[in-house]
């Protein structure tokens, strides 16, 4: 259950003639989307109102991501643009290693520190490259849970230190596969989900002759927290529960095989927000690595899993989209309740293993999309001439809309609120009055029409007034909402934010530019598809979810650029292909301090083009040419279209299956 309201209380929107003539700072727009909270030590804005990374904050390069945009524009590069800092991937790998590394230290811990990547986090092959060339000094390892990607990891995988870790259910290939990493010399641990495994295991590394690591996932007592919570509990899909532990451990005895059992594995979620749901964890599991290691076998590694999570609001709470806890809290905290547990039974501590693919990877990829146009719900209008032969509720809304702006000239009744409710109250009491004499056939539509623009006009002033103030009433927040405008933006929220849209997901959104101007709209994110399930109206905020995101009026001729932050985790996988939009283009940036700018393009990779994604379904490009090269032909001979006419138009068809999928806007292809 959250600790925090689903409600909106989104800060946008003022009335342009209250708010011109203040001063819009950088402070205010970090204020206003916290970037400083959940940018933490790599995101913030600079001078020129423009979204700055920093990939490693020990070097300092701040990176303008409009300096990425422009250079991105010059190549030709079209929108919508993933763009991954690869040196803030190497950044939070350190981080999660020092920060293991420093508790171990500090609590005179006897076992080191093994990292493993989860290839399901991010599957790119940049990615897990990356990483792996990154985790070298600390022996950092890989977690498969597939065939596909099993193979993957033992063709990458070239430090015999570091562990491959399989999980997942597995058939008989994808032990023969795992045995073969043992044969090559690799610590390829298999972890039992299910005791069939177990014999199958025992009976292939007996044919093949190879000794093989085993673990066992344990299904805990102990339940997550947050939106994931049933990927741990006694009810959840992977692991064995104590009987069937107790079962296998008897049977490897049995085999003389009991010295292969090495790691036991537990998986209490995914983002997990609450650190207590992870101590208690924690020791469940270490309780049970103890008693399994009195039992004559010789483990040596318990892997806490998954669950790290990440700060998406800034909150710093128990929501499902933050984290009550940092990662220096959350190491100390794994390393002293394995340690308590284990000094408790008089059992040699255990290399402490991690899967904590989130807060490796989320951070260091960006989505960069363009905002197009946008569907105004701005009811405003013109002001209303209102005399005294004009029906008696539109002169009392009338006299409503005079005395707010009366009450705004007051600068002593700012801080009291009462007078600006009680003018929407008394307004929403006249609109309703007027909605009920309408339906009665006793109001015409004209003077209704004219009453709810009063309203609206005096809702607007409201919105204005309350900006940006943390006690706004929620009541504003849902005037906010219907007076939000739909902004158009060239991308697909279920190819690039499917956690967004099956999940709920929160991810932090706002513009990367313009941040030295106030932002005058509130607006809910609307994508290119042909699905009315394609948009974002729930953003991130610092007590609440907003409805609505404060953004800019869009200039004719000038691209306005929305960066979603921290999506390197999932979604570059998860993706659909909901009206065959594909992947996005994407760039990677590395440091360099012999380059001008402290940093360079290294890579472009391109997104899907038009042909690929039609193959994905059969639709194969020399079979779509053919068929449309006979009705070219055949319009030809028909004289409906001059050959010349003909042979342009049956190119342009064949260049177009070479493009990009999204919209080509300010001179993309």
């Amino acid at each position: 259950m959250s600790n925090r309201k689903a409600a909106a209380k989104s800060k946008s929107k003022p009335d342009a003639a209250a708010t011109v003539a203040d001063a819009w700072t950088q402070a205010d727009a970090n204020r206003l989307y916290n970037v400083d909270r959940w940018g933490s030590e790599h995101f913030s804005i600079n001078r020129k109102g423009n979204i700055q990374v920093c990939p490693m904050p020990t070097e300092g390069t701040q990176i303008d991501l409009m300096e990425i945009v422009e250079e991105a524009r010059e190549r030709g590069i079209a929108f919508p643009l993933a763009v991954r800092f690869q040196d803030l991937l190497k950044h939070r790998l350190k981080a999660i290693c020092h920060a293991f590394d420093t508790a171990i230290h500090k609590m005179n811990y006897k076992a080191p520190y093994r990292g493993v990547f989860p290839i399901k986090v991010n599957q790119l092959r940049e990615v897990v490259e990356e990483i792996i060339e990154a985790g070298s000094h600390h022996h950092f390892g890989i977690e498969a849970g597939s065939k596909p990607e099993l193979l993957a990891a033992l063709a990458v995988h070239r430090d015999h230190q570091s562990l491959i870790i399989c999980n997942g259910y597995k058939d008989a290939a994808f032990i023969r596969n795992a045995l073969l990493g043992s044969k090559l010399g690799k610590q390829v641990i298999m972890v039992v989900e299910k005791l069939e495994e177990l014999y199958q295991i025992c009976t292939l590394a007996h044919e093949l002759k190879v000794e093989p690591m085993i673990g066992v996932r344990v299904r805990l007592g102990a339940k997550g927290y947050g939106r994931w919570a049933t990927s741990g509990g006694e009810d959840a899909k992977f692991g064995l529960s104590t009987t069937d532990i107790v079962q296998a451990s008897h049977y490897l005895h049995a085999q003389g095989m009991a010295h292969t059992l090495r790691l036991v594995h537990f998986h209490v979620g995914s983002q997990v927000p609450d650190i207590v749901t992870i101590k208690r964890a924690v020791r469940e599991a270490a309780r049970v690595y103890s008693k399994l290691s009195k039992m004559g076998h010789a483990l040596g590694f318990l892997d806490v899993g998954g669950g790290l999570a990440i700060d998406y609001d800034g909150s710093r709470t128990t929501f499902d989209s933050s984290m009550n806890y940092t990662l220096a809290e959350y190491a100390r905290d794994v390393v002293y309740n394995i340690m308590d547990v284990c000094d408790s039974e008089g059992v040699a501590h255990p290399v402490i293993v991690s899967e904590s693919g989130r807060a490796l990877v989320a951070h260091h990829s960006i989505l960069i999309v363009e905002a197009f146009g946008a569907i105004e719900r701005d009811p405003i209008g013109k002001p209303i001439s209102v005399g005294v032969a004009d029906h008696k509720l539109l002169r009392d809304i009338d006299e409503e809309y005079r005395g707010l702006h009366k009450l705004a000239n007051k600068k002593a009744s700012s801080e009291d609120q009462s007078p600006w409710m009680e003018t929407l109250h008394d307004a929403q009491q006249i609109k309703e009055q007027a909605q009920q004499m309408f339906d009665f056939g006793l109001l015409d539509l004209e003077t209704k029409a004219r009453i709810e623009t009063v309203y609206w006009q005096i809702a607007q002033q409201l919105v204005g007034h309350f900006l940006g103030k943390v006690d706004a009433p929620e009541e504003i927040a849902e005037i906010e909402y219907s007076l939000a405008d739909q902004y158009l933006c060239n991308f697909s929220i279920f190819q690039s934010l499917l956690d967004h849209w099956a999940l709920g997901q929160l991810f932090p959104i706002m513009p990367i530019h313009r941040l030295n101007e106030r932002p005058e709209r509130a607006a809910t994110l609307v994508d290119i598809t042909c699905d009315s399930d394609g948009k974002i109206n729930k953003f991130i905020d610092f007590k609440d979810v907003k409805r609505s995101l404060p953004l800019h009026s869009l200039k004719a001729g000038e691209p306005y650029y929305l960066g979603i932050f921290l999506v390197g985790a999932y979604q570059d996988i998860m993706g659909d292909l909901h009206n065959l939009f594909g992947r996005v283009n994407e760039v990677h940036v590395f440091l360099d301090e012999d380059e001008e700018g402290g940093y360079y393009i290294e890579e472009e990779i391109a997104g899907s083009s038009i042909s690929q994604v039609l193959a994905l379904t059969q639709w194969e490009t020399p079979e779509l040419t053919r068929l449309m090269k006979a009705q070219v032909d055949a319009a030809i001979k028909s004289d409906r279209v001059k050959p010349n006419e003909g042979m342009k138009l049956l190119s342009a068809y064949e260049k177009s299956l070479g493009g990009y999928t999204y919209l080509a806007l300010n001179g993309g292809k």
